[in-house]
């Protein structure tokens, strides 16, 4: 069995081919139509603000950019895209807010950097105090011991968790009080 999709009604465009018995030789979409009006007005006032006259050449050149343009444009709108999403996610992308990428600040000096006449002597280590003779144990060299750390907390005698459990794998032991 075959199923028909709407594929076909995305698949007509709304083409104007011209006047009738006067069909142009290419096809161009409604929006094209109206794409290309305002984009050749756009150039032909950007051809005024830069002082270039009004001439046969000048002119022929507008066409040629704005079918240019026409055709970028066109590429990148359709029945699913139509061109007010396009124009809505053009300005969105140019007013986003972006990361400053100037760094503030600006070039590094070495203006602030202090400079003594003399070289800076190392700083002088307190004297260290000598501990009393341990006696030697059981052939044992004799330590030093030293007075500014403290001694390490007596280890408990109560055998921790590990040490009791005399607990097998996958065998259950009655719960403890």
């Amino acid at each position: 069995m075959r199923i028909r999709t709407d594929d076909e009604i995305y698949r007509v465009d709304a083409v104007w081919l011209g006047p009738p018995k006067a069909t142009f030789p290419w096809r161009a979409r409604y929006v094209a139509w109206g794409v290309g009006i305002v984009v050749f007005l756009i150039v032909l006032g950007i051809e005024r603000r830069m002082n270039i006259g009004f001439g046969f050449f000048s002119t022929a050149w507008a066409v040629v950019i704005t079918i240019i343009v026409t055709k970028i444009v066109c590429s990148k709108i359709g029945h699913e895209r139509p061109l007010g999403a396009v124009m809505v996610m053009w300005m969105r992308e140019l007013t986003a807010p972006r990361e400053k990428a100037s760094g503030r600040g600006g070039a590094a000096s070495a203006a602030r950097i202090r400079v003594r006449a003399e070289r800076p002597h190392p700083k002088q280590k307190a004297p260290r105090r000598k501990a009393p003779k341990q006696q030697a144990r059981r052939g044992q060299p004799q330590r030093q011991q030293r007075t500014g750390r403290p001694k390490p907390a007596a280890r408990s005698t109560v055998p921790s968790r590990r040490a009791r459990s005399k607990e097998v794998r996958g065998v259950r032991s009655p719960a403890r009080p």
